[in-house]
């Protein structure tokens, strides 16, 4: 998907909620990743939303600009590749 869809859609998601309650992150294994915040971080990931970004970069941004301008839990960085599929995931 396209970067400004990506971010409406999460938009779209969060509402008129806080958005300082919801996390953001990117991946490239959603399974494990989500299996991880469930099972060893012990977060209620029943909100779970995912979305298939055009690149690394604009996943990067995408989730860049939720935790620096909108105050969504998460953190940037991680070792995934340009090569892969990257997807954006809220919860």
């Amino acid at each position: 998907m396209k970067k400004s869809e990506i971010i409406a859609a999460i938009e779209s998601k969060v509402g008129k909620t806080d958005y300082t309650i919801w996390r953001i992150g990117i991946t490239q294994n959603v399974e494990e990743r989500k299996i991880q915040h469930r099972d060893t971080e012990k977060q209620n990931v029943t909100c779970w939303s995912q979305w298939q970004a055009d690149s690394l970069s604009d996943a990067q941004e995408i989730e860049t600009h939720f935790i620096n301008n909108k105050k969504m839990k998460g953190g940037t960085g991680g070792d995934l590749s340009p090569y892969k599929t990257t997807f954006v995931y809220v919860f």
